[in-house]
């Protein structure tokens, strides 16, 4: 029997047309209505929770839960609670009256907004969001409030409302929902399911959507066995107590592994993990895992969960988590980010800044004290962590001062050293006439061999760069450390790289020096390849062909995008050909009479050069593999 209208009005909004917007704009995010939803009910269970702890309720709680229940057949959603619940008075207090200042003001913010987010949190409309899905919405409720008597009211979708006596009988609040015709793809039991996996799958108060059989005991068998009958109980989709709200002493790595395993499923186990907990001057507690990531950046973003007291937000956390570490897995949470967030809040908040700080040291920390105390264990972690941490200290310069200290070099022998470590070891040995240390290093160790056992001729030592934000960390690396440069080991002849003193002159005469470079030049006959003649160790190649370490590193950057890329991605790839004036063949060269003899000599030693660098391709290689053979 219906209950008789005890009030009809008109809520206060200051707009006729809010509501019809709401329902059009936002209908791209319409499932959002359930997270918002579902955490009033449970906000519900918690109030009521803490006015019993403090004493102003001495009823008993009972087993606080919310429960979602579907009606396919009447076309309901009902998000039911056993918390505050409310009277008519506070209905129309908390229900009624929106805290708009005006509709102009409302209308003109609403324009610029980009998402249901970003609305639903600029102007306190988390219980609207239900009209969304729903042509009529219904509260039955009834206060914890001694001597309270139940209340009901009912909008469709207008801004008129009524409120009369409910029949709910227990504290509590049921909020029912009428969904509309675009909207019955809700009323499906997979997909409230997938919802609230996504949204609720955490809240500290367990969530029931539907039932589950299960056995239990029904007596025994002529044998004395146990008997077993199937049960309907409730089914339960949450975990209330996920491990970022305990405390890391309750924890075992057990714990944190099975977590991950939860978030991740068929994962490759993470490397380590960190444990956030603070409380001041912001409230923040979470967990972030280290996944295993290889030199081929296999890179996995959006992996790490924003929740706002344990209701999911997003997976979306740029400018909360710095971007270096987009690439961590894990959960944050902090109810200093309000539920609903928009990217213009995130930029803005100064919590949100503090909060990336807080994660940058974290990090940091957690590096450090690996290094500190384990350093084996952390060297075989290199490989993966190598590239977060680079990219951390190319971005932020706080880090940097950091992991100056953890950070490894790596060397051609997988030796591994501190930034420190390394400048003393090379120093000795690698510092030039101009008092730089020069760092040599190769990329592609295996087509740089020639000119690395070159180097290690010479006593030097040549670094391992092949990650590919290598490009950017030696330049950052060259801008940071004193009177250091770094080049590649195939950037010109050795005894060019590191110019120790002035050359000593080659044994061939200056007539004989502009001879073979002529020679050379005719032979070549490709104005982008430059012939000088060196005065270089008769172990060293006859002829190198090198390309400067400024320009190959422009060009580089401009593959990658990087700035002036257009300029020189457009410029011809120049080269040098260094002639080694002490060689044997070079001297064999120049002494032979035959000029189609002197020629083949003269091909055969440049395209070694080229062969050496990997630029021998196509006809030249067939040609240079057929002379080869003509040769033997």
């Amino acid at each position: 029997m219906e209950s008789t209208v005890q009030e009809k009005g008109t809520i206060s909004i200051h707009t006729e047309n809010i509501f019809p917007i709401i329902k059009k704009f936002l209908y791209s995010d319409n499932e959002i209505f359930l997270r918002e939803l579902v955490s009033n009910a449970v906000d519900a269970t918690q109030k009521i929770k803490r006015l019993s702890s403090l004493g102003t309720f001495n009823g008993e709680l009972g087993e606080l839960r919310v429960s979602v229940a579907v009606d396919k057949e009447a076309k309901t959603i009902t998000i039911s609670d056993n918390g505050l619940g409310m009277t008519a008075e506070e209905i129309k207090k908390y229900i009624n009256q929106i805290a708009f200042s005006g509709a102009t003001e409302f209308m003109e913010k609403f324009k610029d907004a980009k998402d249901a987010n970003e609305i639903i949190g600029k102007f306190g409309l988390g219980f609207y969001s239900a009209f969304m899905v729903a042509d009529n919405v219904e509260i039955q409720t009834l206060s914890y409030q001694d001597g309270a008597t139940p209340a009901r009211w009912i909008c469709d979708g207008s801004t008129e409302f009524e409120i009369s006596e409910g029949n709910r009988t227990k504290r509590g609040s049921d909020v029912i929902l009428h969904i509309n015709a675009e909207s019955e793809e809700f009323l499906e039991d997979h997909k409230i399911q997938q919802i609230l996996d996504k949204y609720c799958k955490f809240l500290p108060v367990p969530i029931q959507f539907g039932t589950k059989e299960t056995s239990v005991a029904d007596g025994e068998d002529e044998e004395g066995k146990p008997k077993y009958k199937g049960v309907e109980v409730p089914n339960i989709i949450n975990t209330t107590n996920p491990i970022w709200t305990k405390s890391p002493s309750e924890l075992t790595d057990k714990d944190y592994l099975d977590f991950y395993n939860q978030l991740y499923p068929y994962s490759d186990a993470p490397l380590f993990w960190i444990h956030l907990n603070v409380d001041y001057p912001f409230n923040l507690t979470g967990v972030l895992y280290f996944p295993p990531v290889k030199k081929e950046m296999e890179l996995q973003r959006n992996k790490i969960k924003l929740y706002s007291r344990q209701v999911f937000i997003t997976d979306e956390v740029k400018d909360i988590v710095p971007e270096f570490l987009m690439l961590l897995h894990g959960v944050i949470d902090s109810p200093d980010i309000p539920l609903n967030v928009s990217r213009s809040f995130l930029q803005a908040d100064s919590n949100v800044k503090k909060i990336n700080s807080y994660i940058t040291k974290k990090v940091a920390d957690k590096l450090a004290e690996l290094f500190k105390t384990d350093r084996k264990g952390y060297e075989a972690k290199w490989n993966d962590i190598g590239m977060f941490v680079k990219y951390g200290m190319l971005s932020d310069d706080k880090f940097y001062d950091k992991a100056k200290d953890f950070a490894l070099f790596e060397n051609v022998s997988n030796e591994r050293f501190t930034l420190e470590e390394y400048k003393n070891k090379v120093a000795p040995l690698q510092t030039d006439k101009e008092g730089d240390i020069v760092y040599l290093y190769t990329s592609e160790p295996a087509k740089h061999d020639a000119f690395i056992q070159s180097a290690k001729r010479k006593g030097y030592d040549v670094l391992l760069m092949d990650n590919p934000i290598d490009n950017h960390f030696i330049a950052h690396i060259e801008h940071k450390l004193e009177k250091t440069q770094l080049k590649r080991v195939d950037a010109d002849v050795i005894d060019k790289l590191i110019n120790k003193e002035d050359a000593p002159a080659h044994i061939l005469t200056e007539e004989e020096t502009t001879q073979i470079k002529t020679i050379f030049e005719t032979s070549i006959a490709k104005p982008h390849m430059q012939v000088t003649v060196e005065s270089l160790s008769p172990d060293e190649m006859p002829v190198t062909v090198t390309m400067d370490e400024f320009m190959r590193r422009m060009k580089d950057m401009a593959k990658m995008g990087g700035p002036m890329g257009g300029f020189y991605g457009t410029m011809p790839d120049n080269y040098k050909v260094s002639l080694n004036g002490n060689h044997p063949l070079i001297s064999r060269i120049l002494k032979t009479e035959d000029a189609t003899e002197q020629a083949r000599l003269t091909k055969q030693a440049f395209d070694l050069a080229l062969l050496s660098q990997g630029m021998l391709t196509g006809a030249d290689l067939t040609e240079f593999v057929n002379r080869s053979v003509n040769m033997i």
